[in-house]
């Protein structure tokens, strides 16, 4: 089921009309597109939550109704208060049929390395977004990438990963997703540390002989 919601067109601009906009539980929006040009609008904060919420969270198709104007869009962007961590403004784009659009997916990483699992190494996740175009149709919820056969010091780059069907990617061929890498010295002197016995412990017993040597 798509979602639906409803904008108001705004024509004031500035951080007044934004602070306003909030208080009345309307989130400040600029829609971009090739049919609609450039919009400004308000929309409910709980519509744009409740996207957030759906299985493909910002990379959810929803429909956005406004005047006489109804057209299907994604976020494109949000902005958040670092303080408070509510939505302060957000970015649509429009999504036009038969069209390919350049989006940020996730990766997921599946699979235990050999390298975690026999060799005692730890994965580095360097790369948690990339840059895909495609069709709408086509747009993935994520980007699983395997990396059950990786070594310790051995990686893997978007060049070795086959994107799903009707997808391509537009990062570098060498762009890193994931390694896997031997623990610093410092942190085997950690380990090492953690499992050596506590120092005190054998106190009681040393006390013990020292009492009976002065009692001879």
């Amino acid at each position: 089921m798509s979602i639906k919601i409803n904008a108001q067109s705004r024509a004031t601009i500035g951080k007044n009309a934004a602070r306003r906009a909030r208080r009345d539980g309307m989130v400040p929006v600029v829609l971009y597109g090739p049919e609609v040009g450039n919009v400004l609008l308000s929309v409910d904060k709980k519509d744009l939550y409740s996207v957030l919420k759906s299985e493909a969270g910002e990379n959810t198709i929803f429909n956005v109704a406004f005047d006489k104007t109804s057209t299907d869009v994604m976020i494109k962007d949000l902005q958040w208060d670092p303080v408070s961590d509510k939505m302060l403004h957000a970015d649509l784009i429009q999504i036009v049929k038969g069209k390919k659009m350049r989006l940020q997916v996730p990766v997921v990483l599946t699979g235990e390395a050999v390298g975690v699992k026999n060799e005692g190494g730890f994965v580095d996740f360097v790369t948690r977004e990339v840059e895909i175009e495609c069709l709408p149709k086509d747009i993935p919820e994520s980007l699983e990438v395997d990396i059950s056969q990786l070594h310790l010091n051995q990686s893997i780059k978007i060049e070795s990963v086959i994107p799903p069907k009707g997808v391509s990617f537009t990062e570098e061929a060498g762009t890193l997703i994931a390694l896997v890498q031997a623990p610093t010295k410092e942190e085997e002197v950690a380990v090492e540390e953690e499992i050596e016995p506590i120092e005190g412990e054998e106190e009681p017993e040393v006390i013990a002989k020292e009492k009976a040597e002065e009692s001879e």
